[in-house]
C-alpha cells in the first residue's frame, strides 16, 4: 500500500470508520425492532444492554473519525443495507434472531481482521478491542436466544436459516471488499490473507 501522507491515510480512515459507524448504527436499528417485538423479559434486559453497547460503539467510531479531524461520513451503501436488501424484511423473530447473528458475525470479524492489520495506531487499536469484546457477547445471548426460542424442533430450521443468511452475507461482503480496494487501493482482507 502506498501511501501520499498523513492527510491521505486520515480521509482513509474516516471513510473506514464512517462504514464501521454505519453499521453500528444500523444494527442498533435492528434492536430497536427485537425489543418492540419480544415480551421476554430476560430478552428485554439483554436487547436493551445490548442496544446502549450497539450505540456507544457508532459513538467510539464517531470520536474516532473526529479526533482524526474528519466528520462522520454519509453511507449509504454500507453492509447492514446492502444485506437488508438482499435478505428482504424479517417476518418472524427467528429471522430477525439469525440476521442479528450473522451481522454480529461479520462485525467480530472485521474488527478482528483489522486488528491483525499492521501499523493500527493506538487509539483505533483500543476501540476494536472495546468493540470486539462486546460483539463475543451479542453473539453468545442471542445464539442462544435463537435456539431457545426455536426448541428442539427448531434446529434444523434455524440451521436453514443461518446458512442461507451467511450465504447473503459471503456475497454482500465480497462486493464491499471489491468497493474497498476501488476506494483505498487495498482490502484489510488482503493484508491479513499472508
Amino acid at each position: 500500500m502506498s501511501v501520499r501522507g498523513p492527510i491521505a491515510v486520515e480521509a482513509r480512515l474516516v471513510t473506514l470508520f464512517s462504514y464501521y459507524r454505519d453499521a453500528e448504527l444500523r444494527g442498533a436499528t435492528l434492536l430497536l425492532k427485537l425489543l418492540q417485538r419480544m415480551d421476554d423479559a430476560d430478552a428485554q434486559v439483554k436487547l436493551t444492554k445490548h442496544l446502549e453497547e450497539e450505540v456507544h460503539h457508532a459513538w467510539l467510531w464517531t470520536k474516532r473519525i473526529t479526533d482524526l479531524g474528519g466528520v462522520p461520513e454519509q453511507i449509504d451503501d454500507g453492509y447492514q443495507r446492502r444485506i437488508g436488501h438482499e435478505v428482504g424484511i424479517p417476518r418472524t423473530l427467528e429471522q430477525l434472531l439469525a440476521l442479528t447473528i450473522v451481522v454480529e458475525e461479520r462485525a467480530l470479524t472485521r474488527y478482528l481482521t483489522h486488528l491483525a492489520t499492521a501499523g493500527v495506531d493506538d487509539e483505533t487499536r483500543t476501540v476494536l478491542h472495546d468493540v470486539t469484546k462486546d460483539e463475543k457477547w451479542h453473539l453468545s445471548w442471542i445464539e442462544h436466544k435463537l435456539r431457545e426460542l426455536a426448541g428442539p424442533d427448531g434446529d434444523v430450521r434455524v440451521s436453514a436459516l443461518l446458512t442461507r443468511y451467511r450465504d447473503v452475507d459471503r456475497r454482500v461482503f465480497a462486493d464491499l471488499e471489491r468497493k474497498e480496494r476501488e476506494t483505498f487501493g487495498f482490502s484489510l482482507a488482503d493484508a491479513t490473507a499472508s
